[in-house]
């Protein structure tokens, strides 16, 4: 077991390390930019911003109080959202918080320049060395530090509101709303980005003692603090300040008392701002550094940054990592704008709290029982997502497509280092796969309960045997026999383009003779309403599909064609009728059907057809035989997926009106070649078409694979286009399951 870190971080500190994180460039520089597109109305886009973070701060400070653990968003989209989203979220939000603080520093020396004349990134650099050593000595310096800074800070800020305010002038205000909802939506948009510290304190949630009362208190208190310093500082600024030199200033704070407070003022604000934004880089450490640490704790990183100090009980390597990656950033990057993408992920990640929230409730897990419950759910997590989304769109396309670049440097990281090293799932996957799964139930129950009465086609050739024919007409019968429906057996004759057809039909050979004689002896040992004739074209294939579609056919019932086809780029007869049938289509592979008593229907992945289980459920009815449904499992695979595979079960289970034995077959690499071996145990075979007409033309089908290393009788179950989920739907389900 890793060593633990010591909670000793109290109410005090949990808010002083919030409002740190939040109250920086947000304030000091942001308000200059905002106020070029929202004018006078972005002291609203500070106070919307605010509640547009409610939510996500509500959600986290459940999750923390339920999990307070080293890493807090990457812990809960972990647990809640899966080893993916968890990967995206850890690796995308400590970058994000390192290039924050970065810019922090960087955005804090251009005050400092206001009174003296320093170089920008050597004292950046400076400053982010003597943090990063602060850091190492342990998360009580850390806590005191982010007192006493946050303290002078405020004091700072709460003088400069009240000796700005005598200095307001109404006309200031005017136009107020001259750029519209767009320019206000806009502004939010932009310094949304000034609250996202507020959840950063449960990266730090096993650290705080007490956490079932100080996670709540700290990040909602520091949350309703910081919105209504921000808004009255923003309120104050653009009131003394004309907009015309406010606009684009990167040093909007220090331009408001140079205005208002003289001098001594200007000292004042300086030295706030300078605090406000060494705060930012402190807490942005403090917090950042917990990923990694979380993240290799969970297998997701090298086992290296979850080593905790023995002199110092802090988590050095990973602090060293990130101070690293700040160092750097400050070196040679061009922060402001990078910044503004990692900003815009952040929105992203606050989605993804509110979703996570939703996952760990409707998926009913056991451990998750947080002191500290979110109000007004699930509205509360919704307006919270769709808020964020909302938000990104006005964030631009280069913050969207660098936002869209950390995800998918996360996902190959996750591809490349994390996917062979842990075998477990979010709960979302487990409760969308359960949701999932009802809803296949219920369209096979509609399936089930509605099946009877068929109009079947079994459509026959002159090769076409008397024990083929027999098999056909056998499977056939079974689905007519439910309710008052018709077999008709029809034999498909091809001529020569050449040929009239008239001439042809008006023709009558020893093999239409055979096919009459041996239909009507075979209509005889079946009680069901039988009815046969003959069709002669150019073009079999066509006449089946016209044969079917005007006769309102419901399943057509054809012979199995086992020629290979590997990547199914030369189509033939049968997969031309499979893509063009106006029903359902059966292909029966008869090895020799003799007693049947169980019959194995068969999925690769995802859910089992509702046809599929329709057809032998009426098969099994027919013939007093049972079912087995057969799923493939990997050794892997975690306790809560096999119980969810097994509760499906049990619900199709009740569906069918035969008995159902549920088996979930182990395979470890190969699993159709494990799925054909189960089917070794049964007596005929129910598999089903996965793909669909494109991925039948580009890849071999696995349900034709399963049958081919089969030497159990099968057959193959093809639901008509109109009767199969659209691809993203197929999609989805194939990834829950």
């Amino acid at each position: 077991m890793g060593k633990e870190l010591e909670r000793d971080l109290g109410l005090f500190a949990v808010i002083a390390i919030s409002i740190g994180a939040m109250i920086g460039s947000g304030i000091f520089i942001l308000p200059a930019l905002a106020l070029k597109m929202a004018g006078p109305a972005v002291i609203l886009a500070y106070l919307a911003a605010g509640l547009l973070v409610l939510p996500a701060a509500l959600s986290k400070a459940e999750m923390a109080t339920a999990m307070p653990e080293a890493g807090g968003t990457y812990i809960f989209i972990e647990r809640g959202m899966g080893p993916l989203l968890g990967t995206i979220a850890g690796l995308g939000t400590w970058f994000s918080l390192s290039f924050k603080g970065a810019l922090a520093l960087v955005g804090g020396v251009p005050y400092l320049v206001v009174l003296f004349d320093l170089p920008v990134k050597p004292v950046a650099l400076g400053l982010a060395a003597f943090l990063v050593a602060v850091n190492m000595l342990g998360a009580k310096q850390t806590g005191r530090l982010q007192v006493g800074i946050v303290a002078a800070m405020l004091a700072a800020l709460v003088w400069f509101v009240g000796g700005g305010a005598g200095s307001i002038e109404a006309a200031q205000y005017e136009g107020f709303f001259a750029k519209g909802a767009g320019g206000l939506f806009a502004a939010t948009g932009l310094v949304f980005v000034s609250y996202a510290g507020v959840t950063k304190i449960a990266s730090v949630a096993e650290e705080v003692e007490n956490p079932d009362r100080n996670i709540p208190l700290g990040i909602l208190g520091s949350l309703g603090f910081t919105t209504l310093l921000y808004v009255l500082i923003v309120f104050v600024v653009v009131g003394i300040v004309p907009g015309e030199a406010l606009s684009g200033s990167l040093t909007p704070m220090a331009d408001a008392a140079e205005v208002a407070l003289a001098q001594p003022g200007v000292v004042i604000v300086v030295v706030a701002a300078v605090l406000a934004l060494v705060s930012t880089a402190n807490a942005g450490i403090l917090s950042s550094s917990r990923y990694p640490l979380a993240m290799s704790r969970d297998k997701l990183m090298p086992d290296s940054l979850s080593t905790v100090s023995d002199r110092f009980n802090t988590p050095t390597r990973a602090i060293s990592l990130t101070g690293v990656v700040m160092l750097a950033l400050i070196a040679f990057v061009p922060i402001l704008d990078i910044a503004k993408l990692a900003s815009a992920f952040q929105i992203l990640v606050f989605v993804f709290i509110n979703v996570a929230v939703v996952a760990f409730r409707e998926g009913d897990v056991e451990d998750y029982d947080p002191a500290f419950e979110s109000p007004l759910y699930p509205w509360t997590q919704a307006f919270g997502a769709v808020g964020g989304l909302a938000l990104l769109t006005q964030m631009g396309t280069v913050a969207l497509l660098g936002s869209a670049a950390i995800i998918a440097g996360s996902a190959v990281w996750y591809v490349v280092y994390v996917r062979d090293r842990i075998d477990r799932e979010g709960v979302a996957r487990d409760a969308v796969r359960r949701s999932m799964g009802r809803r296949v139930v219920e369209r096979t129950r509609s399936a089930v309960d509605g099946a009877g009465g068929y109009e079947v086609l079994v459509p026959v050739t002159e090769d076409t045997s008397e024990e083929r024919e027999a098999a056909l007409l056998g499977v056939a019968a079974d689905l007519v026999r439910q309710g008052s429906g018709t077999v008709r057996v029809v034999q498909f004759d091809e001529v020569p383009d050449q040929t009239p057809l008239e001439q042809a039909s008006a023709t009558q050979s020893p093999a239409d003779i055979r096919f009459e004689e041996r239909t009507d002896r075979l209509a005889a040992d079946v009680d069901v309403p039988v009815e046969y004739g003959e069709i002669v074209s150019h073009d079999t294939k066509h006449a089946v599909v016209n044969f079917a579609d005007h006769h309102d056919t419901d399943v057509i019932v054809l012979e199995r064609d086992s020629t290979p086809r590997r990547f199914g780029l030369l189509r033939n007869d049968f997969e031309w009728v499979l893509d063009h049938a106006p029903c359902d289509v059966l292909a029966v592979d008869d090895r020799g059907f003799d007693a049947v008593g169980v019959l194995g229907i068969v999925t690769d992945r995802g859910p089992y057809d509702p046809l599929k289980v329709e057809v032998a459920n009426a098969l099994a009815a027919q013939v007093g035989a049972e079912i087995e449904l057969l799923y493939p499992v990997s050794p892997s695979a975690t306790p809560e997926r096999r119980e969810t595979l097994r509760d499906y079960h049990a619900e199709l289970e009740s569906v069918c009106s035969v008995p159902v034995e549920s088996r979930l077959v182990e395979t470890d690499g190969d699993a159709l070649a494990d799925l054909a071996d189960a089917t070794h145990a049964v007596d005929i075979a129910v598999v089903g078409d996965d793909g669909g007409q494109v991925r039948r033309t580009l890849w071999s089908r696995s349900h034709e694979q399963i049958v081919d290393e089969s030497e159990t009788p099968s057959i193959q179950v093809y639901p008509h286009r109109s009767r199969r989920p659209g691809p993203v739907g197929k999609l989805l389900e194939r990834l829950a399951f």
